[in-house]
C-alpha cells in the first residue's frame, strides 16, 4: 500500500473547499457593501476627527447657532492637593467600544468626556441651541435657557448634551455622582444657563450678553448643577485617556466655584481659519500698564 503524499486528500476535503469559497464570497460582499470592521473604523475615524470650522464672534459674544468649543481651562491648583491632570481639557463624545464598532451613527444615548485635544473636531464641537425662541444669531445672556447640541462629525443627527438626578441605577461610572450624557430628545433635561464667574456680581450681569472665549460657569437648569471635570477620574477609550465629566457644583472655602466649574466657550480665530481665539497670542503677554491704557484710548 502507498505511504501518504502531500497531494493527497483525506477527511472532509470536498466541504473544506466549500468552506473556504464561501467564507470568500461572504468577505468580497461584506466589502463591497462597506460591512468589514476596519472599514467602519475607517469611517467613523472621518467622522470624529473631521476638522471643524467654528464661528467667528464680530462683537465679542456667543450667540444662538455658533458652533464652538467647551473647553475646561488649566487647573491652578497645587499639585499636592490636586493629583489630576492640570493641563486644558475640552467636552468631547464618547462612544462605547462596542457600539464603536457596530454603529453607523452616534448611539442614542451617548456618553461624553473630558479629552485634552483643543483642535476643533467633529467629536469636542458643539452648537448653541435656542429653547426659549430666541432668533439664530442673538446673543446669549446671562440666565437664559439654551441647549447645546452635537452631530459628532455625522451628518444625519444631532444630540443634545443632558443630565438629570443620580439614582442608584443611573451615576456616573467612576465618582457616582450625577452623570452627563447625550441624548436625541430636546426636553427640559438638556436645558443650560450660562452664569457669571464672580458669585458676588453674578446678579449684576443677569441678562448681559454672555462674552466668548471667557471663563463662565454653565449651570444644569432642572437639578440647579453646574457642568464639571473632577479631573481625577479617567477612563481608557478607543480614543486615548479621557476624563469624567460630570453635573456637580465644587465650592472653595468663599463659597465660590472651584475651577473644576469653569467653562470657556471658545470660537474660531478670525485672522486664521484653521486655529482658535486660544491659540491666538496676546498682544500684552506681561499686561498692561495704566499709561499704556490711556494711550491707547
Amino acid at each position: 500500500m502507498a505511504a501518504y503524499r502531500p497531494g493527497v486528500l483525506i477527511g472532509n476535503w470536498v466541504e473544506g473547499e466549500r468552506l473556504e469559497e464561501e467564507l470568500l464570497r461572504d468577505f468580497v460582499r461584506k466589502r463591497e457593501r462597506g460591512e468589514l470592521l476596519i472599514q467602519k473604523i475607517n469611517k467613523l475615524e472621518e467622522n470624529v476627527f473631521k476638522k471643524t470650522q467654528l464661528s467667528v464672534s464680530k462683537d465679542g459674544f456667543v450667540h444662538f447657532g455658533d458652533t464652538v468649543i467647551l473647553l475646561n481651562p488649566a487647573s491652578k491648583s497645587s499639585v499636592e492637593n490636586y493629583p489630576g491632570v492640570h493641563g486644558r481639557l475640552t467636552l468631547a463624545v464618547n462612544m462605547g467600544e462596542i457600539s464603536l464598532y457596530s454603529a453607523k451613527s452616534l448611539p442614542v444615548p451617548c456618553g461624553v468626556s473630558a479629552v485634552e485635544s483643543v483642535d476643533p473636531r467633529g467629536r469636542n464641537t458643539f452648537c448653541i441651541l435656542s429653547v426659549d425662541g430666541g432668533a439664530e444669531g442673538e446673543p446669549i445672556r446671562f440666565g437664559q435657557n439654551f441647549g447645546l447640541g452635537t452631530t459628532g462629525g455625522f451628518s444625519d443627527q444631532m444630540l443634545y448634551l443632558a443630565s438629570d438626578h443620580k439614582s442608584f441605577l443611573r451615576s456616573a461610572k467612576k465618582s457616582y455622582l450625577q452623570q452627563v450624557f447625550l441624548t436625541d430628545e430636546l426636553s427640559y433635561l438638556s436645558c443650560w444657563q450660562a452664569a457669571f464667574l464672580d458669585p458676588q456680581l453674578r446678579l449684576e450681569y443677569e441678562g448681559f450678553p454672555v462674552p466668548a472665549n471667557s471663563e463662565i460657569i454653565i449651570t444644569h437648569c432642572h437639578t440647579n448643577r453646574n457642568l464639571a471635570v473632577p479631573r481625577n477620574f479617567w477612563t481608557r477609550s478607543y480614543f486615548g485617556k479621557e476624563y469624567e465629566v460630570i453635573c456637580h457644583t465644587y465650592l472653595d472655602s468663599h463659597k465660590a466655584e472651584e475651577d473644576k466649574n469653569y467653562w470657556v466657550m471658545v470660537t474660531g480665530n478670525p485672522s486664521d481659519k484653521n486655529s482658535t481665539m486660544i491659540d491666538r497670542p496676546n498682544p500684552h503677554p506681561s499686561g498692561i500698564r495704566k499709561e499704556e491704557f490711556l494711550k491707547e484710548m
